[in-house]
């Protein structure tokens, strides 16, 4: 039987896709107040950013539970030659641990958990891409291995309107270098080994995309993208036409939604894209 693909929700993967390629998303949660929300399953990203926008408060977030991934492993790895569940850093989310501890107490099939280091379409794609691998018969190590090799080519690169979220949220990493910059900067980041760095600023939208899509430029032969952002689609379009640009016409590009969880730390008006170099 197939291997099975698992990832979370901060994949931002369009269930359109994850249903087309058999892949299983665990939804995080999204808290605001006393009330909770399933990522993606009660609450999407429309209304989520206009709650975001509206309110005082910033939401929290919290991984799924253990209990939460032994119930889709017992569901999905029923006769299946193993389970390949995919997920956000350990440094970003609890999440990865749940996974783990899942996994130990899982009596079935083996199941492999990978940490990308990675978040958002650029984790999607890593779920793409073993999702491909499985569909095509792979078996659970090339399944594996292919979600671990597409996590190690994968830069993630975005541009965020304010770097109020992140910092409220406690994920802004390596970026805390950009706090105390001047007033209405466009922060330009990128993800590497599960922490947001600072690559450069930009007094204009346009200058932040155009920092990007040189970044991306000077990444060599690229092999696949993502594009994603939380309230922005016309600067996804262009960016992506950008990217394509470099890429070939013939480049194959993902579109993802930013979803509750991430756009928690993102905030409105984040653009970004993840590559994968050959």
């Amino acid at each position: 039987m197939p291997v099975k693909v698992v990832t979370d929700s901060t994949s931002d993967l369009a269930p359109s896709v994850a249903a087309e390629l058999g892949i299983t998303v665990v939804p995080l949660n999204v808290h605001f107040g006393d009330q909770t929300y399933r990522d993606g399953i009660d609450i999407g990203a429309d209304e989520f950013f206009e709650r975001l926008i509206s309110t005082d408060s910033l939401p929290k977030t919290s991984q799924p539970s253990v209990g939460d991934f032994l119930k889709v492993y017992e569901e999905v790895g029923s006769g299946s030659d193993g389970i390949v569940s995919i997920h956000i850093p350990a440094k970003l989310s609890g999440t990865y641990n749940s996974a783990i501890n899942a996994a130990k107490e899982y009596q079935g099939s083996p199941v492999e958990v990978i940490d990308t280091g990675t978040v958002s379409i650029g984790l999607g794609l890593c779920s793409i891409i073993a999702a491909r691998v499985a569909q095509a018969g792979g078996s659970l190590q090339e399944v594996a291995d292919a979600a671990r090799s597409a996590a190690q080519r994968m830069h993630v690169f975005f541009y965020l309107e304010t770097l109020h979220y992140l910092e409220k949220g406690g994920r802004i990493g390596k970026a805390q270098a950009f706090l105390g910059s001047l007033l209405h900067i466009r922060p330009v980041l990128f993800c590497r080994d599960g922490e947001v760095h600072p690559l450069d600023k930009a007094r204009t939208r346009a200058k932040a995309m155009a920092r990007v899509v040189k970044a991306v430029s000077d990444l060599g032969d690229i092999e696949e993208a993502g594009v994603m952002h939380t309230t922005a689609p016309e600067d996804a379009e262009a960016l992506a036409q950008e990217i394509r640009g470099i890429g070939g016409n013939d480049l194959n590009i993902i579109m993802g939604r930013i979803g509750p969880v991430v756009g928690t730390y993102a905030g409105p008006g984040t653009v970004g894209t993840a590559v994968l170099v050959r």
